[in-house]
């Protein structure tokens, strides 16, 4: 299912969300001036490598890593944010964001939108550590943050309804379905791909436990921003 547009409307222009789109796209431009070599080293440099960062996070517990040390082993949980590993990857975080990121900042206001959008990555991504503590295989992409974006929709907007492009076969065919609905769906499909399939570590890995940890923040975002538990 591919969403196309939501009901909701717009509380004011989405200058952040316009803004990460632009910046995604253009760091994939960048990529893909890379030869093979210099791609996989720029993954490994900006990606999110749990091995190296539990490694990091052992060596600051024995006090053998100062602070700002492990900040700049924790930069990554940020960076990797706006890394894509193939145009459908990129194409079909963009689509997402697009449709439900602008309502999500609307709400929380720009700045406040900038800084959760950014926690909720670095959050999704730790859970995927969580589960792959030795993993040597970079994370990258911005499926975690956008992940965060559905889950706060998921409560903000409980009765907008999504326009889906539903392929049938060889037809294809639009379908309004009630947000709540469409984006529970997209979370179970994710939390079952975690519990029974894991990481095809010997293909392109997706990191699901990323996907279900950012939704399950941005419930909290959603349920905080809901009830006036923040500042704004």
């Amino acid at each position: 299912m591919i969403p196309i547009r939501d009901s909701a409307p717009r509380k004011r222009f989405p200058l952040v969300n316009i803004i990460l789109i632009i910046l995604n796209v253009l760091i994939f431009f960048f990529q893909q001036a890379l030869d093979p070599a210099e791609l996989q080293q720029f993954f490994h440099t900006y990606g999110t490598v749990p091995l190296e960062l539990t490694q990091g996070l052992g060596r600051f517990i024995r006090l053998e890593l100062p602070f700002p040390g492990l900040l700049g082993t924790a930069l990554p949980l940020v960076t990797a944010n706006f890394l894509h590993g193939g145009w459908l990857h990129l194409i079909g975080n963009m689509v997402y964001l697009w449709v439900f990121g602008d309502n999500v900042e609307g709400r929380l206001g720009h700045l406040q939108y900038l800084i959760i959008y950014l926690l909720m990555g670095a959050g999704g991504q730790l859970f995927h550590v969580l589960f792959n503590p030795h993993s040597p295989v970079p994370l990258v992409g911005a499926s975690a943050a956008i992940a965060g974006v559905l889950g706060a929709y998921f409560i903000l907007f409980p009765r907008s309804r999504v326009l889906t492009l539903v392929p049938l076969g060889f037809f294809i065919t639009f379908i309004h379905i009630p947000a709540v609905i469409f984006l529970a769906f997209w979370f179970i499909l994710q939390l079952f791909n975690a519990a029974f399939q894991g990481l095809a570590i010997d293909v392109q890995p997706v990191a699901w436990w990323a996907h279900v940890g950012g939704f399950a923040l941005g419930i909290i975002v959603g349920i905080m921003a809901k009830n006036k538990a923040y500042i704004k």
